[in-house]
């Protein structure tokens, strides 16, 4: 059922009132960066909830960012890329972190210095590689270094994600999406990177949009958008909206 709803651009149905399809409910988890320990005790607090709470139809949805700036992005892509028996099926978007690296990772040049510099000297050493030896390097060379130290599977794994994900009145992404411009016509670049104007734009798009990228202090909740990127990997605070038809609530480690 979720794999079907799973695509890199979704459709665009527009409905005025939420709510998420009957006897289904989905968890959305926002940008991890690395902090594997955060996420342990989120996947702990999800599993637990829906013990309590059990229902037919149970969605995961990673909004992206999964590596960069925590300690262990290497550990974050292992444990999700093997996650099983976990209770919901689990889906993942891509984060503009985790399309940098890709870049990178295929020899695109004029990247991999600024990589380096928001993030990616982190992921880097959770993967064995010394940040400083990166930065007397070559383009090319960091770029054969990186694809040495980095299981294939994980670029595997990483190839795989998509770019948005709708359960009824809800569209997951993991940076927003252009204003006035229909779900099939955005570019995966806004749907990655944007800030302005989706930020500040105010208007009813037709569903609500969850989002991460964008770090808030708590949840920010607005009309038509609800950000869930609460800075993990320096405030502690991992966040997971919880969509069950009307309603929304929260989970939250610390």
């Amino acid at each position: 059922m979720f794999q079907k709803l799973f695509r890199r651009v979704s459709a665009n149905i527009a409905p005025r009132d939420f709510s998420g399809p009957e006897g289904q409910r989905v968890y959305a988890v926002g940008d991890i960066h690395g902090r594997l320990d955060l996420l342990e005790d989120l996947l702990a607090q999800i599993a637990d909830d829906i013990a309590h709470h059990p229902v037919e139809t149970i969605g995961l949805v990673f909004l992206g960012d999964l590596i960069d700036r925590g300690a262990d992005s290497a550990g974050v892509i292992e444990r999700l890329r093997t996650l099983q028996h976990f209770p919901a099926k689990a889906l993942f978007l891509l984060g503009n972190h985790e399309e940098i690296l890709l870049r990178v990772l295929a020899g695109e040049p004029g990247l991999a210095y600024d990589w380096l510099g928001f993030g990616g000297d982190a992921c880097a050493e959770s993967y064995g590689v010394s940040p400083s030896a990166l930065t007397g390097m070559s383009e090319a060379q960091i770029a054969e270094v990186l694809t040495a130290a980095i299981p294939p599977e994980h670029v595997t794994f990483l190839k795989t994600f998509g770019d948005t994900f709708r359960f009824g009145d809800y569209l997951f992404v993991h940076a927003g999406i252009r204003p006035g411009v229909p779900i099939e016509a955005q570019q995966p670049r806004d749907l990655r990177w944007i800030r302005a104007p989706f930020l500040t734009d105010a208007n009813d798009h037709g569903f609500l949009v969850v989002h991460g990228h964008t770090i808030s202090d708590g949840v920010e909740r607005r009309a038509n958008r609800i950000g869930i990127d609460t800075g993990a990997y320096r405030t502690d605070v991992l966040t997971a909206i919880v969509v069950e038809q009307s309603m929304i609530r929260f989970l939250q480690t610390s």
